[in-house]
């Protein structure tokens, strides 16, 4: 690694260097206050690691790291009941349930790391690689063996200069794509938005808001936050376990936490019926973009009253009338996020396990773990 460049790893936010916010000032994922939010309310398998880069000891980058014990993961997902799961379990809990991400784990996106100044490739993936390598060893020490280090999230001009150097040897995977809405500046009001739409899709849009009748909406305060804490997390479990894949479960007061933390910048809105709540999204302000968080729901209604269809064309008008460029809707849920407007941007990640035999298998035995998912991809605009 270039002589003037090195890099420090903090385990509390509190010992992070005072400038940490003006470089992490373009990623609001990468800031001290979502930062606490980890450090106070992570999931119960994770530990947090945050890393500072400097050139000439001057903060010049960030980067995030998190471990995972999957011994500790209560479910990997309910959804699929097949053999191919119950191998891909047995194959997680015996051979990758120490896991190191470079990144961030919780989120879809290119959120792992930011610099201050414009950086080579070749720097980049020689500091990822060196940060991973002083975690295993750091790990080691407690007498922890890794299995598996993931470099998480990258589009795909990053993942193929990265291929050039460091990165040339590690298997690179493509998950399920990040579904990314691209706002017509032009909109100005959700009724701009549905005027774009072809019949079809505008009958949909009609149908769905019909079906939400008697449904009250409105944004949550703190207060609300903290009284609904348990209501909120079984909407957010119910969903989370019947995904097809998890590696973690949030933990119970990380809403309540967000939003004391970030304040105005973390949004969530409940979904009541005959003042029940049924039904919650979120989101973060992350500068220009809109960044959807987690969401949970009453099964039931959520079918009767098409509650998530609801919900993501609620997420897509607030981008508009708060003028966002883009809004991040993630990897789940492809093609009725496709329906409303969203395109499948492809990411992709770098895994290598840290048995050389084994990771030399790593190019058969990774597509053979990844949940298959047959789409079609929805165009709904004139």
């Amino acid at each position: 690694m270039n002589q003037d460049i090195t890099f420090s790893i903090f385990k509390t936010v509190n010992e992070l260097p005072k400038e940490w916010d003006i470089v992490s000032q373009s990623n609001a994922f990468l800031q001290t206050p979502y930062l606490h939010v980890l450090e106070q309310s992570a999931p119960t398998n994770m530990e947090c690691f945050y890393i500072g880069i400097f050139e000439h000891q001057q903060l010049i980058g960030v980067a995030l790291a998190q471990y995972l014990d999957l011994n500790k993961l209560e479910s990997f997902g309910e959804r699929d009941k097949c053999l191919k799961t119950y191998i891909r379990n047995f194959i997680f809990k015996n051979f990758a349930s120490h896991a190191l991400f470079l990144g961030n784990n919780m989120i879809t996106g290119q959120n792992g790391f930011v610099f201050s100044k414009p950086m080579e490739f070749n720097c980049i993936s020689e500091i990822l690689l060196n940060c991973s390598q002083t975690l295993i060893a750091y790990f080691k020490t407690k007498k922890i063996k890794i299995h598996i280090v993931s470099f998480k999230d990258f589009y795909k001009k990053s993942a193929t200069e990265l291929q050039h150097y460091g990165f040339a040897t590690i298997y690179e995977f493509n998950t399920q794509p990040n579904m990314i809405f691209e706002l017509d500046k032009n909109w100005k009001t959700e009724a701009d938005y549905v005027s774009a739409f072809s019949k079809k899709y505008r009958d949909q849009y009609k149908r769905c808001r019909k079906k939400s009748e008697g449904i009250v909406t409105r944004e949550l305060t703190t207060q609300e936050i903290i009284e609904q804490e348990k209501r909120i997390y079984e909407l957010y479990h119910h969903v989370a376990k019947n995904a097809p894949f998890n590696t973690f479960f949030l933990a119970e007061d990380h809403f309540t936490v967000f939003k004391k933390q970030c304040g105005n910048r973390f949004v969530m809105v409940g979904y009541f019926l005959e003042n029940e709540l049924i039904g919650f999204h979120s989101l973060l302000l992350n500068g220009e973009v809109l960044e959807t968080y987690f969401l949970g729901y009453d099964e039931q209604i959520q079918k009767e009253k098409m509650l998530y269809l609801n919900m993501l064309y609620n997420m897509t008008a607030f981008g508009i009338e708060h003028q966002f460029k883009k809004i991040i809707f993630g990897r789940t849920a492809l093609e009725i996020k496709s329906s409303i407007g969203a395109e499948p941007i492809m990411m992709s990640g770098f895994i290598f396990h840290t048995n050389s035999f084994i990771n030399k298998f790593m190019p058969k035995i990774f597509p053979k773990l990844e949940p298959t998912l047959a789409w079609q991809q929805r165009h709904p605009f004139k």
